[in-house]
C-alpha cells in the first residue's frame, strides 16, 4: 500500500486518486467517476487520453525522448513554426513549466535594459498576480502569502494595482529604470479578473511610447481557452514577449517564451537555455495539441461553450443574495461569492462538489474557477451548471441559516 509519508509537505490533496481518464471524465481507483471542470488547473484542454496525443507520444518515445540543445532537433523546430504562425511572434525559447518560461521574460527584460544603458532596470508587475514559485517569478507574484518566508526577494520589480492605466501612467513619469510590463490578460489565480476591453491596448501604446516591453504570461489564458489561441488576440494587439506553458502539452509538461523581432534578438548563445527544454517528446506532442485544436474547431467551442455556462449561471444566480458576479472569457469562468455571505470561506464547496463527483477549485478565497476541457460538450456543461448551483444554493442558504 503506497503512502504520501515520504512526500514533502507542499500540497493538501484530496482524498481521491485517479487512475485513468478519457475525455471529460476521469475514473478514481475505486472506479467511480467524475466529470472534470478543472483540466488539471488548465492543462488538459484537449481531454484526458485524447487518441492523438496518445498516439504521438507513444510513437515518438519509441523513436527519441532526448538529445540536448547542442544538436539541432527538428521536432522543436516545427512547433516554433506552428507557434509563430498562430501568434504572428517570430522567435520561442522552449523551457518546462510556465514559471520557467517567466524566467526566461524576466531575464530578456533585464538584457534588454541592459543593452539599453539601464543599470538598474525594473519590471512593473501586478498586484494580485501569480507568475509562479522560482525566486524571480515568486518576486514577480502579487501574492504575499507565494511569498512569505523566501525573503530576501529579487529585486526590480515595481507593483502597480491592476486594470488601472493611471498607476502605469505614473510609473512612467517618476521612474526611468522601468524596462517592462509582465502583465496576465485575465488574472487566473487572482480570481478569474477580466480587466476593461481597452486595458492591455492601452498598456501597449504606454509601453510603445516608453520604449518598454510588453510582457504578457498567457500561462492559463493560451491555447484557445478564452476563445482565441491567445487573449491578447481580443484586442487586437501584438506583445513583445509571451509565455506559455499548461495547455499546450495537455499534461506533457513544456513551456514557451515567444517574443517578437526586437526581444527575440536580446538573448545570444550563452545567455539563456535548459537541459530538457524543447525536446522531441514534449515538442511533438504540443504539435500535436496545436493541429487538434485546429481540426476539431476547439476555439470555437470554447467560446460557445463558454459563453453558455456563463450566461446560464447569470440567469440562474440572478435573485440568489450572496453571488456577486459571474465572469467569464471562453471557458475562463469564474463565480464570485460574497464574503460577507460565506464568512469569507467557500472552500467546503470543492469537496462538496467532489462529493458530488464534480472536479471544481476556488481561488482567491470566495471565487468558484471553472476551466472545463475545450472538448466539453453542451450536456456535460449543463451537468456542471446543475451541480453548482445546487451546491451554491445550499451553502448559501446554510450560512443564512447560521
Amino acid at each position: 500500500m503506497t503512502t504520501n509519508k515520504h512526500l514533502m509537505k507542499t500540497y493538501a490533496p484530496l482524498e481521491v486518486t485517479f487512475e485513468r481518464g478519457e475525455g471529460a471524465y476521469l475514473w478514481d481507483t475505486n472506479n467511480q467517476q467524475y466529470l472534470d471542470a478543472l483540466s488539471g488547473i488548465a492543462v488538459c484542454g484537449l481531454g484526458h487520453a485524447h487518441p492523438a496525443v496518445t498516439k504521438t507520444i507513444c510513437e515518438q518515445a519509441a523513436k527519441l525522448l532526448h538529445t540536448s540543445n547542442l544538436y539541432q532537433i527538428d521536432k522543436q523546430q516545427h512547433l516554433a513554426g506552428q507557434l509563430c504562425e498562430i501568434s504572428n511572434l517570430h522567435r520561442v525559447f522552449f523551457s518546462n513549466s510556465g514559471a520557467e518560461a517567466n524566467e526566461a521574460a524576466i531575464k530578456i527584460a533585464r538584457l534588454y535594459g541592459r543593452n539599453n544603458k539601464i543599470d538598474n532596470p525594473a519590471i512593473i508587475v501586478m498586484e494580485n498576480s501569480f507568475h509562479g514559485r522560482t525566486m524571480a517569478t515568486l518576486s514577480a507574484t502579487g501574492n504575499r502569502k507565494v511569498q512569505a518566508g523566501f525573503e530576501p526577494l529579487v529585486q526590480g520589480f515595481i507593483r502597480a494595482p491592476y486594470n488601472n492605466v493611471d498607476a502605469i501612467k505614473n510609473i512612467a513619469e517618476n521612474n526611468k529604470n522601468v524596462v517592462a510590463i509582465l502583465v496576465e490578460p485575465i488574472q487566473g489565480e487572482g480570481g478569474i479578473k477580466i480587466p476593461d476591453k481597452n486595458y492591455l491596448n492601452q498598456l501597449r501604446e504606454i509601453c510603445d511610447q516608453q520604449n518598454w516591453l510588453l510582457m504578457l504570461d498567457e500561462i492559463q489564458t493560451g491555447m484557445g481557452r478564452t476563445g482565441e489561441w491567445f487573449a491578447f488576440q481580443h484586442n487586437k494587439i501584438q506583445p513583445d514577449v509571451m509565455t506559455l506553458a499548461k495547455a499546450l502539452g495537455n499534461g506533457v509538461p513544456i513551456g514557451a517564451c515567444l517574443t517578437n523581432e526586437k526581444a527575440g534578438n536580446v538573448f545570444q548563445p550563452g545567455n539563456h537555455g535548459s537541459t530538457f527544454g524543447g525536446n522531441p517528446l514534449m515538442c511533438a506532442t504540443a504539435s500535436t495539441v496545436i493541429d487538434t485544436i485546429k481540426t476539431e474547431k476547439l476555439i470555437a467551442n470554447a467560446k460557445k461553450m463558454g459563453d453558455y455556462i456563463a450566461n446560464t449561471f447569470t440567469n440562474k444566480f440572478a435573485k440568489l443574495e450572496g453571488v456577486r458576479e459571474v465572469r467569464n472569457m471562453g471557458l475562463m469562468i469564474g463565480i464570485v461569492l460574497d464574503n460577507d455571505q460565506v464568512n469569507g470561506e467557500c472552500s467546503e464547496l470543492v469537496k462538496m462538489a467532489l462529493d458530488k463527483n464534480l472536479l471544481i477549485n476556488v481561488t482567491a478565497g470566495n471565487v468558484i474557477r471553472l476551466l472545463p476541457p475545450l472538448i466539453i460538450s453542451q450536456q456535460q456543461a449543463d451537468t456542471i451548471i446543475d451541480k453548482i448551483s445546487e451546491l451554491v444554493s445550499r451553502v448559501l442558504i446554510k450560512k443564512e441559516a447560521a
